[in-house]
């Protein structure tokens, strides 16, 4: 029953034969009629109906009543969907209304206020093409005031009030507007309108003209709402009083089983189609018993249990996990090698692995798949060739981020007992992969975390073991799952911050920065083609030549990889694309380095390049960065005063300490090199390292350090365009360093034509370009003697052993 309205009239003659004729004198007997849809009209006085219009045809209708009576035939269609009916279409008896007001809405809804003030029939349809006409005849009401007339009217009331109350959202007031109606008419119509019937069993009410009749159907279908009402209330009242406080979350499910109870549909075990899935899934043994296990206490259990959620949800998960699904190999070497080839320009050796791995795998057909760690400094493609190697071999491709992971729980999953729990990354990894033997990138691995909750990096000893992760067990699943085919590729910057124990279960390759003969290729191959597709250009349109790529790489990028050479590139097209937009550029566009300070703006990145060393106390080191090697200038100079040796330049503990054994070495050879004890212990010794922001660190600028403190000590200029790198000892041993590859690089873009470097690194000249090693010269040697004879040309001869002295000595 809907909201009953305050406004109507308390009291009113009933439609008898003699109002049935003076509502024929005051209505014309042909009326403009209104089709309505889901709905029919009651003859209520003073209670206004309002309906929502659109179609032309009613509001012709309308109109034509406005200019007439103002009197319009409302009367309910046999179709609702119909959206043009014919007379046939139409129910007989309807109601006959006046129009109160038509408001006209922006977007075509139309709202008709209308007051019904009679029933009536209809005798014929007299037009119905603009719109209906049709005679109506007044329909007369049978009434006999009796005392069984009263007592359905009693009866009536008591049901409307008892609904009345049983429905919260129907106001209180609603029983006082009930009492205040004393026609029986006026009241049936009334409670007829607001209760919740279809439209046939609405019009059957309208077409009802003995009063007594129409009392009786009302009050049937009034017992019938209170019923179900108070069925609803007890429904509530019993699963509100089941329910405790850490239980209301299933509120709603309560009621549904209440209601079907009351229904007599008991809710049946959806576990059939589980077992069902289990049956024909391919489980391992271990996880096909688990499965079962849990699939008999899920059949004992409440569904509305949080216990049926976790156990269900466990089950779901195991049926998850891809068993025995498995994607083909590509054994094409050859086509495996040229797309590899096609999307990385490069990266020899991890390409060498990939194709090794593949060979093994088309020789032996079934073989773990191997562990690899990929470490360079960022934007040399290492996540992306992880991408290109799973396409190579066929295979699915998952990508995991670990930078800042500190939960171990991310690795192996969350116990059971714990709300909310799921399985840890790699379960999710298979399942989102579909196979068991998918290519996972474990990103940034040197960058996992560890806290109060665990260490993520000893979890993973697990699971990049490949003694180990055949059988790998997660906390949620608690059954063994095979990793072993999985293809594992790990990517880091750096070795150290990786524990030893995982770093001894990975292959490590490391993939070194590019030179900027590599940085052009890569560019001309991949960058640019990108990012005139990006900016809508093309290459007939604008061409990028050498020079202009050059530019961009020495003058506004220090990077080992080519994400910011990418971002520049980005930056000159954007240009370019705002002239041709414009229709100011001159097609075809050549970008040049003119065009790229047009664009970029002042050079920002100035690398080191030879200088006049005329002045003695300087010497060119060479560093590594992660972004590449850097050729060092280290300047030293004396000052009266008390004897120190003062450092500058942010040097870390390892530089300074090369630079303190430097010194002590020539202050123990200082009269074989001709120097006078005064320039120790009469002078402070200043040696500083340019680019004081940047901090600086490690033992292999010690040779570099001792040939510019024998340069200022002697007074001897070093010789020009020669660099060099090597840790020196205390006996004047030169030891071997690290980054040899990066270091030639940086010494090459500097225009040095000499570099001196430990003999122990003569092996790693093999990994210098073939043009470099023919246009620079190495000399390898093993003592700082050659260093300083080769760097100043002072002549130092080695120092003799006591024993080796004192048989000289014997034989003199």
């Amino acid at each position: 029953m809907s909201i009953l309205l305050p406004v109507f009239a308390s009291k009113g003659a009933v439609m008898t034969e003699s109002t049935a004729l003076q509502l024929r004198g005051r209505v014309p007997d042909d009326l403009p009629a209104l089709p309505i849809k889901n709905a029919v009209v009651f003859p209520i006085p003073n209670l206004p109906v309002p309906l929502t219009v659109g179609r032309e045809r009613t509001l012709r209708a309308i109109e034509a009543a406005a200019e007439e009576s103002g009197v319009v035939f409302v009367v309910a269609q046999l179709d609702p969907t119909d959206e043009e009916p014919g007379p046939a279409d139409l129910y007989t008896v309807g109601t006959i209304a006046r129009v109160l007001r038509m408001n006209r809405g922006a977007e075509g809804g139309n709202e008709l206020l209308i007051e019904g003030i009679g029933r009536g029939r209809i005798e014929a349809f007299l037009d119905e093409d603009d719109y209906f006409r049709v005679r109506v005849v007044p329909v007369v009401e049978v009434l006999q005031a009796d005392t069984e007339t009263d007592a359905l009217v009693r009866n009536l009331k008591e049901f409307a009030t008892k609904v009345i109350q049983l429905t919260p959202r129907i106001p209180d007031e609603a029983v006082a507007v009930v009492d205040g109606i004393d026609n029986p008419s006026h009241l049936a119509d009334l409670v007829a309108s607001q209760l919740r019937l279809s439209t046939p069993d609405k019009q059957a009410l309208l077409e009802l003209t003995d009063v007594k009749v129409r009392l009786t159907r009302v009050i049937d279908h009034l017992a019938r709402e209170a019923e179900v009402l108070e069925i609803s209330n007890h429904i509530r009242t019993e699963v509100r009083g089941s329910l405790d406080k850490h239980q209301r979350e299933v509120y709603l499910r309560e009621q549904l089983r209440a209601i079907q109870r009351e229904l007599g549909e008991d809710e049946e075990e959806d576990g059939d189609d589980l077992e069902e899935r289990v049956d024909a899934s391919k489980m391992p043994p271990l996880a096909l018993k688990a499965a079962r296990r849990e699939l008999k206490r899920i059949s004992r259990m409440n569904p509305q249990s949080a216990e049926y959620t976790v156990a269900r949800s466990y089950v779901d998960w195991l049926l998850d996990v891809p068993w025995e699904v498995y994607t083909e190999d590509n054994l094409d070497i050859r086509a495996a090698e040229a797309l590899l080839d096609r999307d990385h320009f490069g990266l020899a050796k991890v390409k060498r692995r990939i194709i090794e791995y593949l060979a093994v795998r088309k020789l032996k057909g079934d073989m773990k798949g191997p562990i690899l760690c990929l470490v360079g400094p960022p934007g040399v493609g290492k996540t992306s060739l992880g991408k290109s190697v799973a396409e190579a071999l066929g295979r699915e491709f998952v990508r995991l981020s670990l930078g800042g992971v500190r939960d171990e729980a991310e690795i192996r999953g969350h116990r059971r007992t714990y709300i909310g729990s799921l399985p840890g990354r790699f379960i999710k990894a298979l399942k989102r992969a579909g196979t068991m033997n998918p290519v996972i990138v474990l990103d940034e691995i040197d960058k996992l975390g560890h806290d109060f909750r665990g260490d993520p990096a000893s979890a993973l000893l697990e699971v990049l073991d490949p003694e180990q992760n055949d059988s790998f067990s997660d906390h949620y699943l608690e059954v063994p799952v095979d990793l072993s085919k999985v293809l594992f590729i790990t990517t880091a910057n750096q070795l150290d911050p990786i524990p030893a124990a995982l770093r001894d279960r990975m292959e490590v390759i490391d993939i070194p920065g590019y030179i900027e003969e590599e940085k052009q290729e890569i560019a001309r191959r991949h960058l640019v083609p990108r990012q005139l597709d990006d900016h809508g250009l093309t290459a007939d349109q604008v061409t990028v030549n050498e020079a202009a790529l050059g530019a961009i790489i020495n003058h506004y990028t220090r990077e080992a990889g080519v994400r910011n050479l990418n971002r520049q590139i980005a930056g000159v097209l954007r240009s370019v694309a705002r002239d041709v937009a414009l229709g100011t550029a001159e097609l075809p566009v050549v970008v040049d380095p003119e065009r790229v300070r047009a664009a970029l703006g002042p050079q920002r990145s100035f690398p080191e390049s030879k200088e006049d060393l005329s002045t003695p106390g300087v010497a060119i080191g060479l560093a590594w960065t992660p972004v590449g090697g850097e050729i060092l200038f280290i300047e030293a100079t004396a000052m009266a005063g008390k004897a120190q040796l003062k450092l500058t330049g942010q040097l870390g503990e390892v530089m300074k300490e090369s630079a303190h054994t430097a010194l002590s070495f020539i202050h123990a050879r200082a009269a074989a090199l001709g120097i006078p004890e005064t320039s120790f212990s009469d002078r402070s010794i200043h040696l500083h390292l340019p680019s004081g922001a940047i901090p600086k660190d490690g033992p292999s600028a010690g040779v570099t350090i001792a040939t510019a403190l024998t340069s200022l000590l002697t007074d001897t200029p070093m010789r020009d365009a020669l660099a060099m790198t090597g840790e020196i000892t205390l006996r004047g041993v030169v030891l071997p360093v690290g980054g040899i590859k990066e270091k030639v690089l940086a010494a090459a873009r500097a225009g040095m034509r000499e570099i001196i470097l430990p003999r122990r690194n003569g092996g790693d000249l093999e990994e210098i370009p073939a043009h470099l090693r023919g246009e620079i010269k190495f000399h390898l040697v093993d003592r700082i003697e050659e260093v300083l004879k080769l760097a100043l040309g002072i002549e130092l001869e080695r120092p003799i052993p006591r024993q080796a002295a004192a048989q000289v000595a014997a034989q003199a």
